[in-house]
């Protein structure tokens, strides 16, 4: 699945998740904190993961390249405080 994020200076990014425990973390429509954000993403991320890997014996590299890019992202806004993210949407992959 997709979702679409919005980030302190009003960017965009549609990101990819292959499990639908993103939903699980995360609500349309919510704001976090970007080290909040970060933690739940991270954990969220662990968890789609290891259903891959249970399902087809590897973990998706896909979503492994997605958390490294929205690391990257946040690192941009890492020096403000009171920086958050937004989560806009869920969508189909």
């Amino acid at each position: 699945m997709t979702y679409m994020l919005r980030w302190p200076d009003a960017s965009q990014t549609i990101a990819y998740s292959p499990s639908l425990v993103i939903q699980d973390y995360f609500a349309p429509g919510s704001s976090y904190a970007l080290p909040v954000f970060m933690e739940k993403l991270r954990e969220a991320t662990g968890i789609a993961n290891e259903r891959v890997k249970a399902k087809f014996g590897f973990a998706c590299s896909r979503a492994s390249d997605q958390l490294e890019a929205i690391e990257a992202e946040a690192r941009r806004f890492s020096d403000l405080p009171e920086a958050r993210v937004d989560v806009l949407s869920f969508g189909p992959a």
